[in-house]
C-alpha cells in the first residue's frame, strides 16, 4: 500500500512542472485564460494545455468555467496556497545565492504601520546602509491593528514591526518583542504647555487634541484618561499623517500622544516637547514578526539586528533618563 501511494505521488511530481502552476497562479489572478496568456506573452492554447496537464496529474478539475470567465475550485485553492509557498522559497533561494556571491548586495522587504516608520525604521535603514550601501529596503506601509498580518502571510514581505499585546500568540507567527516604547503626551516648542513644569491631563482636557485613526494609540489615549478618572476629550482634528501632525504641532495649538521611538528621532527637528505627565498606562510593546517555518534571507537576518541594535540604544537611554 505504501509503496502505491509513494509510486502515485512519484508519477505526479513528475508530472507537475513550477511552470504550469505558475500558469495557473496568472489565470486564478486574472479570471480569463485570454487575458492570463496576455500578461505572460503565451498563447491561449499554451496556457490551456497547462491547465490540463495540471488537471491530468491530479485527477480533478482545477477551474470551474463560465462565460463570465473562470473561477479557481477548491482543488486549485488548495495547490495555489501550497505553491505560493514553493515559489516563495525560490525565490529566497536566489536571494541567498545572490547573497553569497557578494555579501553587500540583496533585499528586504518590510510592512509597518506609519508610526513605526517615524523613528525606528529610518534609523535601522541608516544604520544598515552605512555599512551594506548596496542593500535594497521595500518598505510598506499598512494598518496592522486588525492583527491579520496578510501581507506576511501572503509572502509579499519578509518581515513586519507592529505593536502587540504581550500575551500575543499565533501559530503561523514568530515573535519577537523588539521594544517597550513608553508614550508622551507632546506639544509644539510654541505651546503656552511647553512653558509649564507642572501639567495635568485635566488641564488639558478642552485642548485641540489631534487624534490618529488608530485603535491602539486611540485606545492609549482612551485607558490614560480613564486611569486618570477624567472624560475623553472631544475628537478635533484625526490624521494618521506624521508629517500633517508635526506641522500641527509646530504651530504651538495642538497636542498629541507619541511614543518614545518617534520623539527620540523628531522632537529636534520639529521643536516638540513632551509634557511632564505621568500617564499611568503600560503600551503594547513593539515586535518583530515573521512567519514560522520559512527560511529567513541573509540580508533580512542582517536587517533584524541592526533592528535590535536600534531598539537596544533606544532602551539604553530611555532606562537612564528614569
Amino acid at each position: 500500500m505504501a509503496s502505491a501511494t509513494w509510486d502515485r505521488e512519484g508519477r505526479i511530481a513528475r508530472r507537475i512542472r513550477l511552470r504550469d502552476l505558475h500558469v495557473l497562479s496568472a489565470v486564478v489572478r486574472w479570471g480569463s485564460m485570454a487575458k492570463a496568456a496576455s500578461h505572460l506573452a503565451m498563447s491561449q492554447s499554451a496556457v490551456s494545455e497547462s491547465i490540463a496537464t495540471l488537471e491530468s496529474a491530479l485527477g480533478v478539475r482545477l477551474l470551474d468555467r463560465s462565460p463570465q470567465g473562470v473561477a479557481p475550485t477548491i482543488y486549485a485553492e488548495a495547490l495555489l496556497k501550497r505553491g505560493h509557498v514553493v515559489f516563495d522559497e525560490l525565490r529566497q533561494g536566489v536571494k541567498d545565492i545572490e547573497f553569497l556571491a557578494e555579501p553587500t548586495k540583496g533585499e528586504v522587504r518590510i510592512a509597518c504601520p506609519e508610526l513605526l516608520s517615524a523613528g525606528l525604521l529610518p534609523a535601522t535603514i541608516d544604520s544598515l546602509s552605512r555599512r551594506h550601501p548596496k542593500i535594497i529596503v521595500r518598505v510598506a506601509q499598512m494598518d496592522t491593528t486588525n492583527l491579520e498580518f496578510r501581507e506576511l502571510r501572503e509572502r509579499n514581505v519578509d518581515l513586519m514591526l507592529a505593536r502587540v499585546a504581550g500575551t500575543f500568540v499565533d501559530d503561523d507567527l514568530d515573535i519577537e518583542i523588539l521594544l517597550h516604547d513608553p508614550h508622551f503626551v507632546v506639544v509644539g516648542a510654541r505651546s503656552p504647555w511647553a512653558r509649564r513644569r507642572k501639567v495635568t491631563l485635566a488641564d488639558l482636557m478642552n485642548e485641540p487634541w489631534i487624534s490618529p485613526p488608530n485603535q491602539v494609540v486611540m485606545g492609549l489615549i482612551k485607558e490614560a484618561f480613564e486611569a486618570n478618572d477624567l472624560e475623553v476629550p472631544s475628537e478635533r482634528v484625526t490624521a494618521a499623517s506624521i508629517l500633517l501632525r508635526n506641522h500641527l504641532l509646530a504651530t504651538g495649538r495642538f497636542l498629541t500622544m507619541l511614543p518614545d521611538s518617534v520623539l527620540r528621532y523628531t522632537a529636534t527637528q520639529w521643536s516638540l516637547k513632551p509634557l511632564p505627565i505621568d500617564l499611568r498606562i503600560k503600551p503594547w510593546p513593539i515586535a518583530i514578526l515573521t512567519l514560522k517555518n520559512r527560511t529567513l534571507s541573509p540580508v533580512t537576518q542582517l536587517f533584524i539586528e541592526h533592528l535590535r541594535g536600534v531598539a537596544k540604544s533606544l532602551s539604553v537611554h530611555t532606562a537612564l533618563e528614569r
